[in-house]
């Protein structure tokens, strides 16, 4: 069975920094970036993206709605 592959984008401006989503995350993909934004926010970002599954748990969270997940199933490869 192929594992499933997942992708977060984050929309750093609309992002608070309350850290739910860090919270939620039962693969430890998301961080909160010492950098700020331009509302003063320090924002979330997907430090660990190859572990994610694609579970939308951090979407589902988010107050905000900054969160968009994207899953994907890897080819297999062909027999020769």
């Amino acid at each position: 069975m192929a594992k499933i592959r997942g992708a977060i984008i984050i929309d750093k401006e609309r992002c608070k920094g309350c850290s739910v989503c860090v919270v939620a995350c039962p693969t430890q993909v998301i961080e909160l970036n010492e950098h700020v934004n331009g509302k003063g926010f320090n924002f979330a970002f997907p430090a660990n993206h190859y572990n994610c599954t694609g579970c939308t748990s951090c979407a589902l969270v988010c107050p905000d709605m900054c969160i968009s997940v994207f899953r994907m199933k890897p080819e297999r490869k062909q027999a020769e």
